[in-house]
């Protein structure tokens, strides 16, 4: 219950601090891409659920729907802003609608796409599956896209054995020093 509260406490500033940067970004996306503004992807939950996560769509609509390291030249399916947006982290923003419904923490393990069977499975064997996906991590802090996927899962078990709030609070103050020095973007 705590986290909970602490994450629609965070959502409320988080909307009343980037407002217009949200209408900025979605009016940015609209004018220069075919398309919605929004682009809801099909991720596992908690539990193994899937759920449908919100972005920015920062990549042309004919994309196909695989994990952006599975593409053979990622480069050439994104939008004329598409790589701003990925680089400032700017197309997660709607993801704090996804805290608000109650499908994701603001701290928790990236939600992994639908048909990322190894991740899901490997999850699932440590029991990193029962916590709530978020939109940062501790393994977002200590790799982000770099890490293979067992070195994700043991960041991932590391936060199941020892999660805290101040853990939490950790994460998220690491997490906007790796997005203003653009850390660990490889795409």
């Amino acid at each position: 219950m705590e986290k909970r509260f602490f994450d629609l406490v965070l959502c409320v500033i988080a909307f009343t601090l980037l407002g217009i940067p949200l209408i900025l970004v979605f009016m940015a996306v609209r004018l220069t891409s075919k398309g919605p503004a929004l682009h809801w992807s099909k991720r596992i939950g908690q539990n193994n659920e899937i759920f449908l996560m919100p972005k920015f769509r920062s990549m042309r609509v004919d994309t196909p729907q695989v994990a952006t390291h599975l593409l053979a030249d990622p480069a050439q399916y994104l939008t004329p802003i598409g790589g701003f947006i990925r680089k400032t982290s700017l197309d997660e923003l709607p993801q704090l609608l996804s805290v608000l419904k109650g499908d994701m923490s603001f701290v928790g393990p990236r939600p992994a796409l639908f048909n990322q069977d190894d991740l899901r499975e490997l999850r699932t064997q440590y029991g990193v599956e029962k916590l709530k996906p978020g939109i940062t991590g501790w393994a977002q802090v200590n790799g982000r896209d770099e890490l293979p996927i067992p070195v994700k899962v043991e960041f991932d078990k590391y936060y199941l054995e020892n999660h805290s709030l101040a853990l939490d609070i950790k994460i998220l103050f690491l997490t906007v020093l790796k997005v203003l020095k653009r850390d660990g973007v490889s795409h």
